[in-house]
C-alpha cells in the first residue's frame, strides 16, 4: 500500500467543507473524504451508479455517504450500497499521523 499525505492537519483538510465532505487527488485518483464522528474515511470521488461527485452529497444520522444525484446510500466502512441497488463504493484508508493526514492507496499487482 503507497500512502499519500493530503494534508497538514484534519482540521486544514476540512476547512472549506460545509457538509464534512471533500474532495482531494491522491496518487493520480480523486477521493473524497468524509468526516463522521471525528474520523475520516476515504472512498471514491464519484458515485458508482451515474458519476455524481459524492463530495456534493451528504451524510446521513448512522453515517452513510449519500449521493447527490438519487441519494443512494454507501457504507463509509465497506463501501456497501445500503439501500438495496447493489452498487459497490470503493473505500481508501485514511490516517490522521502527527506527519499529517494520509490516504493508503493499494499497489496493482502486475501480471507475471
Amino acid at each position: 500500500m503507497f500512502w499519500y499525505k493530503i494534508a497538514a492537519t484534519k482540521e486544514e483538510l476540512l476547512a472549506e467543507s460545509e457538509n464534512k465532505l471533500i474532495e482531494v487527488e491522491a496518487g493520480g485518483k480523486r477521493i473524497c473524504i468524509a468526516e463522521y464522528q471525528n474520523q475520516l474515511f476515504g472512498c471514491a470521488a464519484t458515485c458508482p451508479h451515474a458519476g455524481a461527485k459524492m463530495s456534493e452529497g451528504y451524510l446521513d444520522a448512522l453515517g452513510n455517504i449519500v449521493c447527490p444525484l438519487h441519494r443512494y446510500k454507501f457504507s463509509l466502512e465497506r463501501g456497501r450500497n445500503v439501500t438495496g441497488e447493489g452498487y459497490f463504493l470503493k473505500t481508501y484508508h485514511v490516517e490522521v499521523r502527527k506527519e499529517g493526514v494520509f490516504v493508503g492507496i493499494a499497489e496493482k499487482k502486475e501480471n507475471l
